[in-house]
C-alpha cells in the first residue's frame, strides 16, 4: 500500500487525481491522508468525490472514506473496464478534471470507452474544454493516443449544469515524445463566452486583447449563447503553432471586472509568448503523467511550478520514472526517464 500525504508541495487535488490514474493502470493500492490540507476547504469536495466514486467503477476498486470533506481515503483498484459511463458532479466542479483522470486510464482498457459528466465546464482553477480539445488531445495523439474530447453544453460557476464527454479508444502502450520548440505561429484568436448577462461583458474583453496584443476584429470572436446555460463568461486565447497549441483563459466572476477577466488571460498568454517555450505552465502540469506512462520525453516549459514538482514526486511513487528540470535563461527544460530496465 502506498502511503501518500495530501498536504505535500502544492497540496491540492492533483494529488489525489494522480494517484487515481496511476494506482488503476498499475494496479498498486495507495492511501492518501491529509487530502488537499493547503485548500480554503480541504478534503474532499464534489468533483473530488466524484472522480473517486468514477475511478472505483471503471476499475472495480474497494474503497474507503469516499465521503464529502474526507480527508483521508484508500483505493485498491480491480481490473480497468471499457464501456460507456455518465457520472454527475451536481454542482459546477469541473467536468474536465474528472474526464482526464478517467480517460487516461481507461486508455488501459480492453475495449472502447465513452464518458459523460455533467457539471462545469468553465470555472477558475481547471483547464475548460477548449483546452483538452486543442492543446493536450493533439499531444496525446502524438504519442499514440486516441481520445475524442467534446463539449455537449457550457456551464459555468456557480450554476454547472454544463455536458463534456470523451471517446477513449485503447492504447498498448503510449511513446514518448519531445517537444522543445513550438515552431512557428500559425494562428492566434481570442473568444469571449457570454450567457446570461450584457454582451457588452465580452466586447470590452475582446477590446482589451485587441489592445494589449495587436490583434486585429477578424482575431476576435463574441459567443452569446443561451441565457439559460449563465450566468457566465470566459475568455479564451488560443495560440497555435506549428508542434503544439496552447489555450490560455479567464473566467467571470461577481464583482470583477471585464478588463480583470481578459488580464487574467493576456498575462499568462505573454508570459508565454516571452518564453519561447513549447509550453505553457498548466499544459506542462497535464503532460507529465503521459509522458512518465509512456516512459520518456522531453520539453521545454515557461515555468516549472510547485505543482509541477509536486506531480513529479506523486508519479514517482507509482512508477519507476524520475523527472528533471533544467533551469535555463528564459524556460526551462523537463525530461522524463525510466530508473530501471524494462521488465
Amino acid at each position: 500500500m502506498i502511503e501518500l500525504d495530501g498536504s505535500a508541495g502544492e497540496g491540492g487535488g492533483q494529488i489525489l487525481r494522480s494517484a487515481l490514474v496511476l494506482s488503476m493502470v498499475t494496479g498498486r493500492p495507495f492511501r492518501i491522508t491529509r487530502i488537499r490540507a493547503n485548500r480554503q476547504k480541504p478534503g474532499l469536495m464534489r468533483q473530488h468525490l466524484v472522480a473517486v466514486q468514477a475511478a472505483a467503477r471503471i476499475s472495480g476498486a474497494r474503497v474507503t472514506g469516499a465521503e464529502l470533506g474526507s480527508s483521508e481515503l484508500s483505493f485498491v483498484p480491480g481490473e480497468i473496464a471499457g464501456g460507456d459511463y455518465e457520472f454527475a458532479i451536481g454542482t459546477a466542479g469541473s467536468c474536465t478534471l474528472v474526464l482526464q483522470t478517467l480517460a487516461l486510464a481507461l486508455l488501459h482498457a480492453r475495449t472502447p470507452s465513452t464518458i459523460r459528466v455533467t457539471g462545469g465546464t468553465h470555472n477558475d482553477m481547471a483547464p475548460p474544454l477548449q483546452f483538452l480539445q486543442r492543446a493536450y488531445r493533439p499531444l496525446l495523439q502524438r504519442m499514440g493516443a486516441q481520445i475524442d474530447f467534446s463539449l455537449e453544453r457550457h456551464g459555468f460557476y456557480p450554476a454547472g449544469g454544463g455536458i463534456a464527454l470523451a471517446a477513449v479508444t485503447p492504447c498498448a502502450r503510449l511513446q514518448p515524445i519531445e517537444l522543445l520548440a513550438r515552431g512557428e505561429r500559425r494562428a492566434a484568436y481570442a473568444e469571449a463566452l457570454v450567457a446570461g448577462i450584457p454582451a457588452s461583458v465580452g466586447e470590452r474583453e475582446l477590446a482589451c486583447v485587441r489592445e494589449k496584443m495587436g490583434w486585429d476584429d477578424a482575431n476576435l470572436r463574441l459567443n452569446v449563447l443561451p441565457g439559460e446555460r449563465g450566468p457566465g463568461n470566459a475568455i479564451l486565447l488560443t495560440l497555435e503553432h506549428e508542434h503544439v497549441t496552447e489555450v490560455f483563459a479567464g473566467f467571470g466572476a461577481k464583482m470583477l471586472r471585464a478588463e480583470a477577466v481578459a488580464g487574467q488571460a493576456l498575462k499568462e498568454a505573454r508570459a508565454y509568448i516571452a518564453s519561447g517555450a513549447a509550453v505553457g505552465e498548466h499544459l506542462a502540469d497535464q503532460l507529465m503523467l503521459p509522458l512518465a506512462l509512456a516512459g520518456g520525453g522531453r520539453f521545454t516549459l515557461s515555468t516549472v511550478s510547485t505543482h509541477a514538482l509536486t506531480n513529479a514526486e506523486v508519479i514517482a511513487r507509482f512508477l519507476p520514472v524520475a523527472f528533471s528540470f533544467e533551469r535555463g535563461e528564459w524556460h526551462s527544460t523537463c525530461s522524463v526517464r525510466t530508473t530501471c530496465a524494462p521488465g
